[in-house]
C-alpha cells in the first residue's frame, strides 16, 4: 500500500506539501498541486482520514438534520452545503426528519454518536425543547438554517413575513379582494411568519380577515391539493390564491388543474419559492425566489468558524429574497 512518503518522492516534493494538497491546509502552486495529484492517481494512494482526524482533533464531518429532501428547495440547500463543505475538506452526513420531532431526535443522536464536528439544523416541531438542548449539552457547534427559533444561537433564515406580504399585496393591488392562502405547518417557525405577511397585507388594504379562505396545506403537496379542490369546487370561490411553500405550490397547481380552472383567467396565483422549472410552466409563475446558495454557504461558513473556535456573539442573519414578477398573477406581465 502506498504511503504519503511514496507520493512525495514520486511528485518530487516534501511530505508536508503532499499533506497540504490533500487536506487543503495551505495554498500551493497549480503546478505543484498537479504533480501531487498525478502521483496520487498513479500510486492509488488513499489519504488516511483517521490519522488526519486524530492529528487535528476533528472528524472532518458535519451533520445536517433537515426536512423534505425530496423537494427542490431542500435538495438545493443540501447540494450547496455539500459543495461548500467539500471545498473545506469536510464530508456532509444528512438525515431527513420530515418535520417529525422523534425522527429528528434520532438523527441528532446518530450524528452526535458519530462525533461530527458541527451540526446544521432545519428545526422540526418543538426542536427548541428537545433536539437543540441535546446538541448544546454535547458541546457541539451548531447553526439553524431556514427556520428560526426563539433561542440565543446562530441562525440563518430567509425573509419570510415581508416576502409573503409582497405576494399578497400584489394580488390585492391588481383588484383581488378575496385572496385565499395555503399556509404551512404552523408548528414550523417559517409558517406563522409567512402567514403573518398575508394577514399584514389584508390589514394594510382594509380587507377583513376571512378564516374560510385559509387552507391548511400543512406544507405538503397532497394536503394542499385536497384543500384547493375542496375550496375551489364551491360556488363563489376566491379570485386569487397564495401558496406559501414550493410543495404546496405543486399541490395547488394539480388541484386547480383537476378542477378545470385556468390560471390566471379563473384564479390568480402566486407562490413563495422559486423553481428552476418555473419558467417552463404556463403561465409563468409570479413568485418569491430565495437565495438558496447564499443561505446555505453562509450557514456553512459560520459553522466552520465555530468549529475552529470562534466564540464571537451569535449571529441572526436574514437572507433577502427576490420578487419574481411574471404572469400567473394575471396582471399581464411577461
Amino acid at each position: 500500500m502506498s504511503t504519503m512518503d511514496d507520493v512525495a518522492r514520486r511528485a518530487g516534493v516534501s511530505g508536508s506539501t503532499v499533506s497540504h494538497v490533500l487536506n487543503g491546509t495551505r495554498n500551493v502552486s497549480a503546478s505543484t498541486r498537479s504533480r501531487v495529484e498525478a502521483a496520487v492517481r498513479d500510486l492509488g494512494y488513499r489519504n488516511n482520514l483517521n490519522a488526519r482526524a486524530l492529528a487535528a482533533g476533528k472528524t472532518f464531518t458535519v451533520g445536517l438534520a433537515t426536512s423534505a429532501l425530496q423537494t427542490p428547495y431542500f435538495g438545493a440547500v443540501v447540494n450547496a452545503m455539500e459543495k461548500r463543505l467539500s471545498e473545506a475538506g469536510y464530508m456532509l452526513m444528512v438525515g431527513d426528519s420530515n418535520d417529525d420531532g422523534p425522527t429528528e431526535r434520532r438523527i441528532i443522536d446518530a450524528l452526535l454518536s458519530r462525533r461530527v464536528d458541527g451540526i446544521v439544523v432545519t428545526p422540526a416541531i418543538d426542536s427548541e425543547h428537545t433536539t437543540i438542548p441535546q446538541i448544546v449539552a454535547a458541546g457541539t457547534p451548531f447553526v439553524l438554517v431556514d427556520r428560526n427559533l426563539d433561542l440565543d444561537c446562530d441562525q440563518i433564515t430567509p425573509e419570510n413575513t415581508e416576502s409573503a406580504f409582497l405576494l399578497t399585496n400584489h394580488l390585492i393591488e391588481i383588484g383581488n379582494r378575496r385572496v385565499a392562502v395555503l399556509r404551512g405547518l404552523m408548528g414550523i417557525a417559517s409558517s406563522p411568519e409567512r402567514f403573518q405577511g398575508y394577514l399584514d397585507a389584508l390589514q394594510a388594504n382594509g380587507i377583513p380577515f376571512d378564516p374560510s379562505l385559509v387552507l391548511d396545506g400543512e406544507g405538503h403537496r397532497d394536503d394542499a391539493e385536497r384543500e384547493v379542490r375542496r375550496l375551489f369546487s364551491q360556488p363563489g370561490y376566491p379570485t386569487a390564491l397564495v401558496a406559501l411553500n414550493n410543495s404546496m405550490t405543486i399541490g395547488a397547481l394539480e388541484g386547480l388543474r383537476d378542477l378545470g380552472l385556468a390560471i390566471p383567467t379563473d384564479v390568480a396565483f402566486v407562490s413563495y419559492d422559486h423553481f428552476d422549472w418555473s419558467e417552463l410552466i404556463q403561465p409563468r409563475l409570479t413568485s418569491i425566489a430565495q437565495n438558496v446558495e447564499l443561505m446555505a454557504t453562509t450557514a456553512v461558513d459560520l459553522l466552520l468558524r465555530r468549529i475552529d473556535g470562534d466564540d464571537s456573539p451569535f449571529e441572526r442573519i436574514k437572507i433577502a429574497t427576490t420578487f419574481q414578477h411574471r404572469n400567473s398573477c394575471g396582471c399581464g406581465t411577461t
